[in-house]
């Protein structure tokens, strides 16, 4: 097959960013209108609805929004040659993702009258859905074109909605911080999307992707800006009051843990003692995802401390040992680690939560377990405290919710890796750009930047060759 014109290649990105930004457009304006009671409680109360959100949301979101698009732009840019990709996309993806979600989450659960009401809590929302898709494109950094960034987040989007519905709203799930719903669903996700996408030794890692001390030192200030700002990210849609409060401490105690546990595990695991500073980026973090899914529950300091150096401890040996195996024995790329930091820690976190419910007592807490830890619960409200409404069915018991848990987690892992597959599927297709395999993770391919190679003359037939594919690209 022919390879597309040149101009049609530059075209593309305007032109899809065009179609989607105007369509959403019409679709605000003839349906979406502010939401003036968006805060349902404080209706109840001698307060003005908007001061009381604005007040109790707002510096949450502050936080989330520096978490993602400055420090987790920074994370992600540990490739020398790809930095501007790095937060230039990630900044790309998570307005459109935002956008897509605030939309799809509109129609499902504020489409009251004719009109989708907006307020802040439903843009706060939207972001956690975006999260999904900046999680598992880590997967694939680098390999593949704009134009399939955002199709695969025009995917992800609709099938992350259908399985936090599932899971939080049909199975009742308790997940307050996003460890299954979205940390586990964007790393298998991502997973399934490379595994279809890039066939078994046909990407190998390729020499410029390998960090140095600038990019580490760029990577290694994402995390630290992760670190200090994930317990907002936890906390956000708690309760407000002892639950918000809960998940706060117990995420940064886990946090705490995760550090101190990098540091010891990277020291005896790697050669004479020195430390790996792709452990330091990634498994410090461990202990935030696996916290999520038990934050906001009457559990001690000390479960939280052990929770976090269990999973910082399980991200280390990923990285050093279960990645290179499922690598060559697998042929997966994952050019981020997210299986490390979010598949792994994510999944301990799960079972931690079951394990947590399992222990729980009425004596303990004066009620049957659904009604005492409410599920974060949908967007369009409270659907989920319906069982400690006056005339309700009795909650669920400790063992009954534990089994609940467990089949959320499966739910998610089968859910994203059959969503992922068939996106990585419709991604492989002709006339998508995806870059040849020798400019990948070349911020030169996409971005008008200085090219000290390209100003001097070819030193080489292979740079020769090199210069004239990316011209044809």
């Amino acid at each position: 097959m022919a390879p597309a014109a040149p101009g049609s290649l530059r075209c593309r990105l305007p032109a899809c960013l065009g179609l989607f930004q105007g369509v959403l457009l019409l679709f605000f304006v003839l349906f979406v209108s502010y939401d003036e009671h968006a805060d349902a409680a404080s209706q109840a109360v001698d307060a003005d609805p908007g001061a009381n959100q604005l007040y109790s949301v707002f510096p949450f979101f502050q936080d989330v929004q520096v978490m993602l698009v400055v420090a987790l732009g920074l994370l992600l840019a540990f490739m020398p040659r790809y930095g501007l990709g790095a937060l230039a996309y990630n900044f790309l993806l998570l307005n459109f993702s935002m956008q897509w979600a605030l939309v799809l989450q509109g129609l499902l659960y504020h489409f009251h009258h004719g009109k989708v009401h907006m307020g802040l809590h439903n843009i706060l929302v939207a972001e956690f859905a975006a999260v999904t898709v900046l999680i598992s494109i880590g997967a694939v950094l680098g390999r593949i074109s704009p134009f399939q960034l955002l199709l695969a987040a025009f995917c992800e989007i609709p099938v992350y909605l259908a399985s936090e519905w599932a899971i939080m709203t049909w199975l009742k799930v308790l997940d307050v911080g996003g460890t299954i719903t979205i940390h586990i669903f964007a790393c298998y996700f991502g997973l399934g999307m490379s595994k279809a996408l890039f066939r078994p030794g046909k990407q190998l890692r390729l020499r410029k992707e390998n960090p140095t001390y600038q990019s580490d030192l760029l990577s290694l200030t994402g995390m630290l800006s992760l670190w200090v700002f994930w317990p907002s990210f936890v906390a956000a849609l708690c309760q407000p009051g002892d639950a918000q409060h809960r998940a706060v401490l117990h995420t940064i105690l886990a946090l705490s843990a995760s550090a101190l546990t990098t540091f010891l595990a990277s020291g005896l695991l790697e050669r004479r003692g020195k430390l790996s500073v792709g452990h330091l980026q990634n498994a410090s973090l461990a202990g935030g995802v696996a916290i999520g899914a038990l934050a906001n529950m009457m559990i001690t300091p000390a479960a939280a401390l052990a929770l976090g150096s269990l999973s910082s401890l399980a991200c280390v040996l990923g990285f050093k040992f279960l990645a290179p195996f499922l690598a060559r024995r697998l042929g997966l790329l994952d050019q981020c680690g997210i299986h490390n930091l979010h598949g792994l820690p994510g999944i301990i976190g799960a079972a931690a939560g079951a394990v947590a419910i399992l222990l729980a007592s009425e004596e303990t807490y004066g009620h049957r377990f659904y009604q005492v830890f409410p599920a974060r619960g949908p967007p369009g409200g409270n659907a989920s405290l319906a069982a400690s409404r006056p005339g309700a069915k009795p909650g669920r018991s400790a063992s009954e919710q534990a089994l609940f848990q467990a089949a959320g987690l499966a739910v998610a892992v089968g859910g994203s890796l059959l969503g992922g597959l068939l996106t990585g599927t419709l991604l492989r297709l002709p006339g998508l750009a995806q870059p040849p395999q020798q400019l990948c993770s070349d911020d030169a391919l996409y971005f008008g930047i200085p090219d000290a190679a390209e100003a001097s003359e070819p030193d080489g037939p292979a740079e020769e060759a090199r210069l004239a594919l990316k011209e044809r690209v």
